[in-house]
């Protein structure tokens, strides 16, 4: 895991422990938070990629139209990110 990859981790657990356990992120409200102006849209997919590996965990679920998406599929399109059910505060 590189510093940008713990950064973005890190982020995507503040912001999702920041909300009520059944809500979602974008993934665009993880970039937009550790990259200025508009070098958030470069981050787009460094911040998906960290999401698919927190997916494939469990940590998380990337969802689409309140669909769960596979993690190891190719995925395309808006994404949402909410608690997966290995999801611990604070792990």
């Amino acid at each position: 895991m590189t510093h940008d990859d713990a950064r973005i981790t890190t982020d995507i657990r503040a912001l999702l422990d920041a909300r009520a356990p059944d809500a979602s992120i974008c993934p665009s409200d993880v970039a937009r938070r550790l990259y200025p102006e508009d070098a958030w849209r470069d981050a787009m997919p460094d911040v998906r990629r960290v999401a698919c590996v927190l997916a494939g965990d469990g940590v998380i679920c990337i969802t689409q139209s309140d669909v769960v998406l596979d993690p190891e599929a190719p995925i395309s399109g808006p994404i949402r990110l909410r608690r997966g059910p290995r999801w611990s505060n604070g792990a």
